[in-house]
């Protein structure tokens, strides 16, 4: 994949790219990461006119237009669920987790794997009454930021007391939103806000800082047995926006605590993967990994020929 930003107003930005079958496409998205415009004289308008592989091209052009914005640009125009700077942070966060907090956030997907190799422990979640064999159980996970752990911790506190917030209260970044009143929210949103500005001043990354604020429940996806899928809402979710990604596992053999802790790590390393091979582009070396990421990405490889079988762990050749 090749791009170029061809222009940028006060509402959008625009960029020319080449596919990986060489098709040109001009494409306009806002600052959001909404698609305003695209076209490529190559393939069809229509989806339905266009082939599954010229589709794929097409949503690859989507995707990386989206992720070459962001890194040119600094626009949040990723959503969090596709963008692999994100997920690395969730992962890396994970990484940090005693088995303790581990178990505290995640024990519920643990005990959930657990029930279906061990017939005495007892499922936190029932299985949907209708669901086939691929049935999938999901978390949301969702990020916070301790700027007290971040290169800019100083210039973080004095921003927080013009906001009235004193970051040397340990309890402060543990305190729920639904506690606050709406000028506490005011107060912390303007001092995220100026935070994010002087972060991008610097060039700052916030990552370090990073640290899993919250998961929903368990909720599921599956397919029926006529093949149509079905998700289910978590019974709780802490936060009214998008997780910074959600976690999604077939009945794998969990083991013990510290081994599924090992094995989030390379599930969310699939994930990355797949953002990078989904808008057309190698995955750095870390992340070439064989495994399940998310079932979109699955559905991908099964389906398309365009793509190796990532998601298959005895696919040895492809990490060469």
């Amino acid at each position: 994949m090749k791009a170029v930003i061809t222009g940028e107003n006060a509402e959008r930005v625009g960029v020319n790219l080449r596919d990986n079958n060489g098709a040109e496409h001009v494409i306009e998205l806002e600052f959001d990461g909404e698609i305003k415009h695209h076209q490529s004289e190559q393939y069809a308008k229509k989806g339905s006119s266009r082939t599954p592989a010229e589709n794929e091209y097409n949503e690859q052009a989507r995707k990386f237009a989206k992720y070459y914005v962001y890194v040119q640009r600094g626009y949040d125009t990723v959503p969090p669920t596709e963008h692999p700077e994100r997920i690395n942070a969730v992962r890396l966060a994970i990484q940090d987790l005693t088995e303790t907090e581990f178990e505290e956030l995640f024990g519920d997907l643990y005990w959930q794997m657990r029930s279906y190799h061990d017939f005495d422990t007892e499922r936190p979640i029932p299985e949907p009454p209708n669901a086939s064999e691929d049935v999938l159980y999901r978390q949301n996970v969702y990020l916070g930021i301790n700027p007290l752990n971040t290169d800019i911790a100083a210039e973080a506190e004095g921003i927080a007391s013009v906001h009235g917030l004193d970051l040397s209260d340990e309890t402060i970044l543990t305190e729920s939103v639904d506690n606050l009143s709406d000028a506490g929210i005011a107060d912390w949103q303007a001092f995220a806000d100026d935070l994010a500005d002087l972060a991008a001043e610097k060039d700052i990354s916030l990552d370090e800082g990073a640290y899993i604020d919250a998961v929903s429940s368990l909720y599921t996806t599956y397919l029926d047995d006529g093949g149509e899928q079905y998700t289910t809402d978590p019974d709780t979710d802490p936060f009214d926006r998008e997780p910074d990604t959600v976690i999604e596992l077939p009945p794998i053999d969990p083991q013990s605590m510290a081994d599924f802790q090992e094995y989030l790590d390379h599930h969310l390393k699939c994930q990355i993967r797949d953002c990078f091979v989904r808008m057309g582009v190698h995955p750095p070396v870390e992340f070439r990994v064989l495994g399940n990421g998310r079932l979109e990405a699955l559905a991908a490889y099964k389906l398309l020929d365009m793509y190796p079988e990532f998601h298959n762990p005895e696919n040895k050749a492809l990490l060469k």
